[in-house]
């Protein structure tokens, strides 16, 4: 084991100190998990664990309120067996590195420790909140994506680096959640609500032209107040194609945020995108409006995407059939693949079989972004 100090071997110490933090939170967020399934365990013994961390959740409550008389007891029943329990995980990695990685990771475990023993629990990740953000991360855990394991106690199990929740799909929260379905009677829209409500989620359903129409939206206000997730998946192909897909979602999303942001999460949109906005109406003017209208919301899909007034989907699939014409997927196939990838968490859910939806992604992010709750535009013409 060459353990001399060189440039090239402290890079590799470096990179193997990653891992061995990454993996061995891994290890601990397994275990979190662990604690919450021993709570309908038949042994005593795990039950008691499961109560033990059970004190951390009433020292932050599901409203976000910290609870200073349980920090002794949350730093005894929680935060030394965190500790305890991500040193172990990261000790064994000196049967496969050498130790300078692993005393690393040790260093910073204890510096964190030393950080939250010093601030009585009330760590970064651990604090009041009156309001989450919608941007919520990734690949590393927020205040904000933690925050929803406190509100949501059976998904967001993930503490630092987001491993587990990526691996095992509990990114988002489905169970007993309400959910506002548009254009639930068409493919895509009839395919989500059935595996929303296989998982739990609470649907209700709202009708282009009946429950709303382009710029009269107040009819599904009561609507929305009940809802705390909107799911957008009505269009059109040829006529009305700009007031289905950009009119309307602008107009609702902008008011479902309007309503939400008094509440303690923010409110909740997946949008049913298009790959057209990548490679346009291939010259078929059949298309050219629905092209038009996809690739205008796309920017100002962006806007939402980025604010963290809510929490934004946005889904991408390769033509798939529907009312609107034959395509080389089905709508229930689609439908699986975006909720595989919504449960884990990510914002932008490709759902491609032309791998076209993948690079709209660079696409969608680079373009010029419209300001969420600006003007929406009505004259079909608009964008081109």
């Amino acid at each position: 084991m060459d353990l001399t100090l060189t440039p090239l071997n402290f890079l590799l110490w470096a990179i193997e100190a990653g891992v061995v933090f990454v993996v061995s939170t891994l290890l601990f967020d397994i275990v979190h998990w662990l604690l919450h399934v021993w709570g309908r365990s038949k042994s005593p013994l795990l039950r008691r664990f499961a109560r033990w961390h059970w004190v951390h959740h009433a020292f932050l409550d599901r409203k976000m309120r910290v609870h200073t008389e349980l920090s002794r007891q949350n730093l005894v029943f929680h935060v030394l067996p965190e500790f305890a329990t991500g040193v172990a995980g990261t000790l064994l990695f000196l049967l496969v590195f050498p130790w300078p990685a692993v005393v690393w990771v040790i260093v910073v475990r204890i510096w964190m420790l030393w950080l939250t023993i010093k601030q009585e629990g009330v760590d970064g990740n651990h604090m009041a909140m009156h309001r989450i953000s919608g941007q919520q991360g990734l690949l590393w855990v927020s205040a904000s994506y933690h925050a929803m394991h406190h509100v949501h106690p059976n998904n967001f199990f993930s503490s630092f680096a987001n491993v587990f929740d990526l691996l095992f799909g509990t990114g988002a929260q489905i169970d007993g959640r309400r959910f506002l379905i548009t254009g639930a009677s068409g493919a895509f829209g009839t395919a989500i609500k059935k595996r929303i409500e296989r998982l739990g989620g609470i649907v209700e359903t709202a009708k282009s032209g009946v429950d709303f129409s382009a710029g009269d939206y107040e009819r599904m206000r009561e609507k929305l107040e009940r809802a705390d997730l909107l799911v957008l998946s009505h269009g059109a192909k040829t006529e009305g194609a700009w007031d289905a897909n950009y009119t309307t979602f602008a107009g609702l999303i902008d008011l479902f945020v309007e309503i939400g942001r008094t509440r303690l999460t923010p409110p909740e949109v997946w949008a049913l995108g298009s790959e057209v906005e990548l490679h346009g109406d291939f010259g078929m003017a059949e298309l050219r409006d629905y092209a038009v209208s996809k690739r205008a919301f796309a920017r100002r899909a962006l806007g939402y995407y980025r604010s963290p007034e809510l929490v934004y989907r946005h889904i991408v699939p390769s033509a798939f059939t529907s009312q609107m014409g034959k395509g080389p997927m089905s709508a229930d196939f689609a439908a699986a693949v975006a909720m595989f990838i919504i449960r884990r968490g990510f914002a932008y859910v490709p759902v491609t079989l032309t791998t076209l939806a993948f690079w709209n992604y660079f696409r969608f992010v680079r373009q010029t972004p419209e300001i969420p709750g600006a003007p929406v535009a009505i004259d079909s013409h608009a964008g081109r």
